[in-house]
């Protein structure tokens, strides 16, 4: 495992648009058969419910979507790390279905920011300031192995539902 990308373990030979592209179609389906109320029920105490999980995505899109553009903006920027579990508080009460809507425009925008930058942006330096030196293209893998990860927790989730 990488210490650039702590999700690279999870990619599995797709195509990262690929990976990317299903996501949102992936987080719906699995919502499609729960209500809210389901979706808001913690698997065992200290785990996420699959509502947190997709409202989690949906905040890591939007700080997904701020990388990417700093990184094709801006010469080697630094970004900035956020406390995931600080970003949680919020998520109580939230829908899981108005955060896989959210979720699902951010990534299409997202989408068509990376396929429209690469190959040719792959290369561009970024540093994060917990994980050090990497790229435009790091932070694509990371995005894609992220979205793995937490889909197999859906997964796991509604296998033990």
């Amino acid at each position: 495992m990488s210490d650039l990308n702590p999700y690279e373990k999870f990619l599995d030979g797709r195509p990262l648009d690929a990976i990317l592209e299903a996501t949102p179609v992936a987080i719906a389906q699995f919502l499609k058969g729960l209500t809210d109320e389901a979706a808001a029920i913690r698997p065992a105490p200290g785990k996420w419910s699959p509502a947190e999980i997709v409202c989690h995505l949906a905040d890591c899109e939007i700080v997904f979507a701020f990388r990417l553009r700093q990184t094709l903006a801006e010469d080697a920027p630094v970004i900035q790390p956020f406390d995931q579990d600080k970003w949680a508080a919020t998520y109580p009460g939230i829908p899981a279905t108005h955060a896989s809507q959210v979720f699902s425009a951010l990534r299409s925008w997202n989408l068509t920011l990376i396929r429209a930058a690469l190959p040719a942006a792959a290369k561009r330096p970024v540093t994060h300031p917990e994980r050090g030196a990497m790229t435009f293209q790091t932070i694509v893998e990371t995005m894609a192995g992220h979205d793995i990860n937490h889909l197999n927790q859906l997964h796991k989730i509604a296998t033990i539902a």
